[in-house]
């Protein structure tokens, strides 16, 4: 990432990064899908009110290991191996300590929660029963995407995707091997997507230790070290809560949505399903200006990242156009993957066209967010990120308190956009306040 065409690096390295993230959706598409088609709208729906839930801890696990790499990215490109390693294995202690945390807690907390957002009666035990079995195997994802992390952070963006395109089939296998050969209905799809997270993460270990032997541990490098592990949660934290921060503002819309009913909250769920697949090019994109910010950062060029941050604004505005145009043509028929259309009441469809709809119009404002909060991790601050974070959060919650009263479902619709655009107007002059302090000898950034 510190020599050669900025363009084509961040290209190369972004469209392996987006098609893992399409495949990273296809475990909860699928769960949702299989369930959908085989068990009923109601749990489709159940699996669907947890999505917010799921979002939080799976989130937390992406953000985390994701503030752990930057370290590791950092070093490699400033030639320091020694505490790239070292950096490393105190990511992979970390991990661990957090996978526990996590997993204890949220699975004491699971069904008060739910009842907390009020989740309809009629799909409240099926919603406990997935979303507890996903808090339970949290390990699964956060060494996954620890392993992943570490990859890209070497600038190795394909492997994540082969390993992906691996447990997505396997993760297809098993929802209807649970569902259909042994019903266990949300529970079943819940398990399997476990396993087969934990299928990506073993086969990503072995990889790394085969490939890399830039990563073959000495002795010392176990050696327990407080002020790095101090580091990594500096950065890896704020990360992390970035994500659960968004996820509460996720869970509040759906406390809103709650209130309307089962066959709402199911079309809600697929119309957030169609905005998770025809966005995951900008989540790619922002760890490519990641990863390019931290190694550029590394090795003293800071004007390569300036011009790096102009070209992924230009490939965000082409990306922003194509994914309009998928989502609002294809909105109908995508719907149908995950519903019935012969036993599906068509308003369920129709809202779920609707909300596709509505949120492809603001897709810039979404992928700002995604270059100038990830880009500003990768310059090693966690706390733009985390204000980014705050600020949707806020715009969020506002337009899901108000605006539903005010105009029904569509007032619903409108919830994330308005969070966009409130963080996508503010964090793009954090960043440019971050740069100016680094130039200027301001900030220690390693």
């Amino acid at each position: 990432m510190t020599k050669g065409s900025a363009l084509r690096l961040l290209l190369v390295f972004t469209l392996p990064l987006f098609f893992g993230n399409i495949f990273q959706q296809l475990y909860s598409m699928v769960d949702t899908i299989v369930v959908g088609r085989f068990v009923g709208v109601d749990a489709l729906a159940a699996v669907g009110s947890t999505s917010g839930f799921s979002f939080m801890v799976v989130g937390f696990a992406q953000g985390l290991t994701a503030g752990f790499a930057v370290i590791v990215s950092q070093r490699y490109g400033a030639k320091d191996m020694k505490m790239m390693r070292k950096a490393y294995a105190m990511s992979l202690l970390c991990s661990v300590f957090w996978s526990i945390v996590i997993a204890l807690i949220f699975s004491l907390l699971s069904m008060p929660l739910l009842r907390l957002i009020d989740t309809p009666e009629n799909i409240i035990h099926d919603a406990n029963s997935y979303i507890i079995i996903i808090y339970a195997g949290i390990g699964t994802a956060i060494f996954y995407n620890l392993f992943s992390s570490i990859l890209r952070a070497v600038g190795d963006g394909r492997s994540p995707l082969y390993f992906l395109l691996i447990s997505s089939v396997l993760n297809i296998v098993l929802d209807l091997f649970f569902v259909i050969i042994i019903p266990l209905g949300c529970s079943g799809v819940a398990i399997a997507t476990v396993i087969a997270q934990g299928v990506s993460a073993l086969a990503a270990l072995v990889y790394i230790r085969l490939r890399f032997p830039i990563f073959h541990f000495e002795k010392d490098d176990w050696k327990f070290d407080l002020h790095l592990c101090m580091r990594l949660t500096k950065i890896g934290i704020p990360s992390a809560i970035q994500f659960s921060v968004c996820a509460i503002g996720v869970i509040i819309v759906q406390a809103a949505i709650n209130g309307f009913g089962s066959d709402t909250v199911a079309a809600y769920s697929v119309g957030n399903k169609i905005e998770s697949l025809t966005t995951q090019f900008f989540p790619a994109l922002g760890m490519g200006i990641s990863t390019f910010a931290s190694q550029n950062l590394g090795a003293g060029n800071l004007q390569r990242i300036r011009k790096g941050v102009r070209i992924s604004m230009a490939i965000m505005v082409v990306g922003a156009a194509v994914t309009f145009l998928i989502a609002y043509n294809f909105a109908a028929p995508l719907s149908l993957v995950f519903m019935d259309k012969e036993t599906t009441s068509p308003d369920i469809i129709s809202m779920a066209v609707q909300y596709a709809r509505t949120v492809a119009w603001f897709y810039i404002p979404l992928g700002m967010i995604f270059i100038f909060r990830t880009g500003s991790q990768g310059l090693g601050s966690g706390t733009i990120p985390l204000i980014s974070s705050i600020a949707e959060l806020v715009m969020r919650a506002i337009a899901a308190f108000t605006l539903p009263a005010l105009l029904g479902y569509t007032g619903i619709c409108f919830a994330s956009p308005v969070a966009w655009c409130g963080a996508g107007f503010l964090i793009p002059f954090c960043y440019l306040y971050r740069m100016r302090n680094i130039e200027r000898g301001r900030l220690k950034t390693v």
